[in-house]
């Protein structure tokens, strides 16, 4: 933490115990925020200590490089392993690389939209011969099942693109992978309720549009889109769900959502927002339906859900035009206008002051992650675990640490003796 002592001039306080008329301040980061308020990542990195699960291991992580993200890579030093770490496309802040770089740990590159150049990146945590894997998009592993090496134990995999990515790849892996996504503790805590309160929060900050009374088409309905559908809804938006399975369809039909066949949800559109972990989600043979004046924006974890690059090379464009906070406009020769948000990357981890999902929802699903290459490295799962999701029983402790926490005996204050 990086503390420095400063005299205090905030108006309507009173001189403090430095007896020199100042009160004395504590200037720290938002990284120092977001780990005072990880408290799972608080309690696991104590155990750790103590427990070392990890002593003697080296750890290879490609998951974006943020300030929570910060707060669990420390917790995995703590257990005693060392770390090599990259980010992901177009996420990494940093600030967080900063941060990471003074406590010790390794890391590769900095923030790149260049698939190329996050490519290297990744050979370079692979290079490292890394005992277990901590995956976002199942990058890594991908890379050990082209080039195995002796040693890899398993790891983990964040997400739902990355488990559709591996699941192919289960006899040639033939190590444990345990799917942080699957779990329902992040289906509902972070898919469901976070990804769509930050949706929401990073449409209202880059670009300062209004909600109310515009027409919202999310595409897809997994855990992922009930929340960013059910968020603008709560922001007085008309939402339409997009979506190709019949059943989930009808899902979102009966959840109030309107769902009528694709063209007709694309033509309605002030803001089409993509997360369904597909490629090719939107793309310049959709330039017809769009009216004039409608955004995209992609919140899934690839940037491949908007085909940015087919739209900006489409004849149908006349010209672009590029404004501060990752934001672009294509000028149609017909005179409409088409905005892209984050040119089709994850766009609440992107533009000026990311803060991506809540810092408790991460808290849980990084401490099942913690959880889950702790038992990964100490043997208690097999190789029969191998792309599958979270055990049970570390959910149940997970959610038994966390609601001990918010309920547990508080002193009552000012009540007579």
């Amino acid at each position: 933490m990086r503390d420095t002592n400063t005299k205090c001039h905030c108006p309507g306080l009173s001189p403090g115990p430095a007896g020199n008329g100042s009160l004395v301040c504590m200037t720290s980061t938002r990284i120092d925020w977001v780990a005072g308020h990880c408290q799972l990542l608080r309690s696991i990195s104590a155990e750790f200590r103590d427990t070392q699960p990890f002593r003697g291991l080296t750890i290879g992580t490609g998951i974006h490089l943020e300030a929570k993200t910060v707060a669990l890579i420390l917790t995995l030093r703590d257990g005693g392993a060392h770390l090599v770490s990259t980010g992901n496309l177009n996420t990494t802040q940093p600030e967080a690389v900063e941060a990471l770089k003074a406590q010790g740990v390794a890391v590769i590159g900095g923030p790149t939209r260049d698939r190329a150049v996050h490519d290297s990146y990744l050979d370079e945590v692979i290079a490292a011969r890394p005992d277990l894997i901590l995956d976002n998009g199942g990058d890594l592993f991908a890379k050990y099942v082209d080039a195995p090496y002796e040693g890899l134990r398993g790891g983990t995999e964040e997400t739902t693109s990355g488990r559709m990515r591996l699941e192919p790849l289960r006899a040639r892996l033939g190590l444990p992978v345990l799917v942080i996504n699957d779990s329902p503790i992040k289906q509902f805590a972070e898919n469901e309720h976070a990804v769509g309160q930050s949706a929401l929060e990073s449409y209202l900050r880059l670009t300062n549009r209004v909600t109310n009374g515009e027409n919202v088409t999310v595409f897809g309905y997994g855990a992922c889109g009930r929340g960013v559908a059910a968020n603008f809804r709560g922001a007085c938006a008309r939402v339409t769900v997009a979506e190709v399975n019949p059943v989930t369809r009808l899902q979102a039909h009966l959840d109030g959502f309107s769902t009528p066949p694709r063209a007709e949800a694309i033509a309605g559109a002030d803001l089409i927002i993509t997360v369904t972990g597909a490629r090719d989600v939107v793309t310049a043979a959709d330039l017809p339906l769009l009216r004039d004046g409608v955004s995209l924006a992609n919140a899934g974890h690839f940037p491949w859900e908007i085909d940015v690059d087919g739209l900006l090379s489409a004849p149908e464009v006349a010209g672009t035009r590029e404004y501060a906070d990752d934001l672009v406009t294509l000028e149609l020769k017909d005179g409409r206008r088409i905005h892209v948000i984050a040119r089709g990357h994850m766009f609440n981890l992107a533009g000026p002051r990311p803060l991506g999902n809540s810092i408790e929802s991460m808290d849980l699903g990084f401490a099942l992650q913690a959880r889950c290459l702790e038992a990964v490295a100490t043997g208690s799962v097999d190789a029969s675990s191998c792309v599958v999701p979270v055990p049970p029983r570390i959910d149940a402790a997970v959610a038994s640490s966390y609601l001990d926490r918010k309920y547990a005996a508080r002193p009552a204050h000012g009540m007579a003796g």
